[in-house]
């Protein structure tokens, strides 16, 4: 996919090609995690871990493309975003 194309879409793509939701999450959370040898440090929400946090208004297991609509951000520990919609 090109640069300028939002990087939410990827997980419709992987999905679309044969990638459950919840696989194709992972591989942006606990797998690329495992595979930078960061596991729990990332891609992880606990303790410890540098957590930045996301939320969505429906399931991204039944839908992925809700990925696309983000309504809250958490950084650091600081809420960034918080839209309700």
């Amino acid at each position: 996919m090109p640069w300028t194309v939002p990087m939410a879409r990827q997980f419709k793509r992987m999905v679309g090609l044969g990638m459950s939701p919840m696989a194709a999450i992972q591989s942006a959370t606990s797998r690329a995690a495992e595979m930078l040898d960061m596991q729990g440090d990332i891609g992880a929400i606990a303790v410890g871990a540098y957590a930045d946090v996301i939320a969505v208004a429906a399931d991204p297991l039944q839908d992925v493309g809700e990925l696309e609509h983000v309504t809250f951000v958490m950084h650091n520990g600081s809420v960034i975003q918080n839209r309700q919609g």
